[in-house]
């Protein structure tokens, strides 16, 4: 969690106090061990950081499947001597850097249990437990920021027999390098862009892996006579329909890659812009796994129907093959159900705001959202500068009208 206080300014309002007070002494719970007033906003999660701070949960050979103009966080290029898609590790050394070149503090370490808009105090409480010694903190703040985004927490799927396989099942938050397991036999649940790597890294560790593909998925090219597709396909929707442009990406991926439907991998009826840009979807940019999947290096399995012993899986076509372990490349979801107590602005079923984009990013009683797009660092960055106005605003609008009143307070409180 990211807060930030304005140097030498502390709480002191005797109203507000009391006010805090009188809810503890009528309460039935006890009050935690410490409370921050916080006079700026509260941003729950540290955004694109995560990845910086949570690296473990990132896999050795990560990179940025775009390129590095539009994964930029505001005011900060990347950069000019990274390459066109920077490494994880560049890529961390660019948000600490970010983070330290605008004074950005975030305290780690800390789990927010709930967070709820008070309408006595008219401020958002946010409860925390140190994930060290669990020692709690309450938060009040005027402003919530949710940027906890859209892979807080890894989606496990559940399958028939899982106590039965025998052998390790992990999901790609775990997953380091392909050196764990080298030689042997792993199935990759999932056909994204991770799962597609994550055969891709197996490949070259000498590991035998095979892919299951239980959907539809577009596979392009990441690059087009030495362009990057997404920066081509940005250009092109200048002057193009989108429609038109999805066109021209699927012939192009025809010619440089063939016919995918071929090797187990069917296109979806939408093109690949218009499926991001209705479900959030996004098309899966090759980085050399198709040609291993053309060479039978890897191999394509259908839907999984369940699991046995001896480490034995069975596929919905009826096939059973045995598999040293499993790899679960199954994506992520928000968390911000868990946490947050509301229930207008971001829906329980699935975590994300109600509004879709590009107006879900503020929510009632000064209630924010960044990193809920579908559109990546890209869209997180236009709903922060946005949220940054309004607050910006909000701030001004009220520092005008509360100024007398604090003026008049300190000559009270000094009077004899």
């Amino acid at each position: 969690m990211d807060y930030r206080e304005i140097q030498g300014k502390q709480s002191h309002d005797p109203i507000f106090i009391h006010k805090m007070n009188n809810q503890y002494s009528t309460s039935s719970f006890s009050p935690p061990r410490c409370v921050v007033f916080v006079p700026g906003p509260v941003i729950v999660g540290a955004g694109p950081s995560g990845l910086a701070t949570g690296r473990l949960k990132t896999y050795d050979r990560l990179r940025l499947h775009l390129p590095k103009q539009f994964c930029e966080l505001p005011l900060v290029p990347f950069p000019a001597d990274f390459p066109t898609y920077p490494t994880k590790q560049q890529f961390i050394h660019y948000l600490e850097d970010y983070a330290n070149k605008f004074d950005i503090q975030p305290s780690f370490n800390q789990t927010v249990s709930t967070a709820q808009f008070d309408p006595v105090l008219g401020f958002w409480r946010v409860l925390t437990a140190g994930s060290d010694d669990g020692a709690e903190t309450e938060y009040v703040t005027r402003w919530l920021i949710a940027a906890t985004g859209e892979n807080a927490e890894a989606v496990v799927p559940r399958f028939q027999g899982m106590m039965d396989f025998g052998g390790p099942i992990r999901h790609t938050s775990l997953y380091k390098s392909g050196e764990e397991f080298r030689g042997k036999k792993v199935l990759v649940v999932g056909c994204g862009n991770s799962g597609m790597e994550v055969c891709l890294d197996l490949c070259n560790h000498n590991a035998r892996p095979s892919l299951v593909v239980r959907d539809t998925v577009h596979v392009l090219p990441r690059d087009v006579l030495g362009k990057s597709t997404f920066g081509l396909s940005m250009w092109l929707l200048k002057w193009l329909p989108m429609r038109l442009v999805d066109r021209l990406l699927l012939v192009a991926s025809r010619l440089l890659l063939g016919d995918t439907s071929r090797l187990g991998l069917d296109r979806p009826q939408l093109g690949p812009l218009e499926l991001k840009n209705l479900s959030g979807k996004t098309p899966v940019l090759d980085v050399g796994t198709l040609a291993k999947i053309k060479s039978g290096d890897i191999q394509i399995y259908p839907a999984i129907k369940r699991l046995k012993c001896h480490r034995a899986i069975e596929f919905v076509d009826g096939r059973t093959e045995n598999f040293d372990a499993i790899v679960l490349a199954t994506g992520y979801r928000s968390n911000v159900p868990s946490w947050l107590k509301e229930g207008e602005m971001f829906s329980k079923e699935d975590g994300l705001p109600k509004t879709p984009f590009p107006n879900g990013w503020k929510g009632e009683c000064g209630l924010y959202a960044v990193g809920f797009t579908k559109r990546g660092i890209l869209g997180a960055s236009i709903d922060a500068k946005r949220i940054a106005e309004d607050i910006e605003r909000c701030w001004k609008a009220e520092a005008k009208h509360s100024t007398p009143f604090a003026r008049s307070h300190l000559l009270l409180s000094s009077s004899p």
